[in-house]
């Protein structure tokens, strides 16, 4: 039985081959780096000046997810509306919960079938002193990846998609109870 050694030659062409993919992979991670730099310095992040804590009362927290939510680009035809929902106590502070509705109205439904939700958050911390702003963070209704003002672009596809997906739910449901009769006359 013969065992083949790899020779310096070969070792010689491994390594390179080895150093080109590497290369190559630099190369696609820095051109994507400066496109999203290009993308974020034609297209910036927006954001607003956060009130503080000691400035921070319920509803100038809802005025705050307001104005934040009018730096959004949205098409004109959604409507929304920002309620504050509850307090919930936790250890050294408080979170102030709001529920932002958005719909798209129509002139034949001017009450939408579904809406989609955006849940905003507001901490306060009772640690920090009070002219330390206040820390906001927010969630789109069925999405776990939880914003921050400032870091993400919104993209109004998360809306879409949310609505969408409600159509599709309440469509389907329909058609399985028809085939029960429980709709029979709807």
């Amino acid at each position: 039985m013969w065992i083949k050694v790899p020779t310096s030659q070969m070792m010689d062409t491994e390594d390179t081959q080895n150093v080109t993919e590497l290369a190559l992979a630099l190369a696609k991670n820095a051109i994507a780096a400066a496109i999203k730099s290009m993308e974020e310095a034609e297209n910036p992040i927006k954001n607003i000046d956060w009130i503080t804590q000691g400035e921070f009362t319920e509803e100038r927290g809802r005025k705050q997810i307001e104005k934040f939510i009018s730096n959004w680009e949205y098409q004109r035809h959604w409507v929304h509306y920002t309620e504050f929902l509850k307090t919930e106590d936790v250890i050294h502070g408080r979170h102030y919960i709001y529920h932002v509705h958005w719909s798209i109205p129509t002139a034949r439904r001017p009450i939408a079938r579904t809406t989609a939700s955006v849940y905003f958050t507001i901490k306060i911390n009772t640690n920090k002193p009070p002219d330390t702003p206040i820390d906001v963070s927010y969630v789109f209704e069925s999405h776990s990846l939880v914003h921050r003002p400032g870091t993400t672009h919104f993209q109004e596809k998360c809306l879409r998609d949310i609505i969408e997906a409600k159509y599709i739910l309440m469509n389907s449901n329909i058609f399985q109870f028809n085939r029960v009769r429980i709709f029979q006359n709807i």
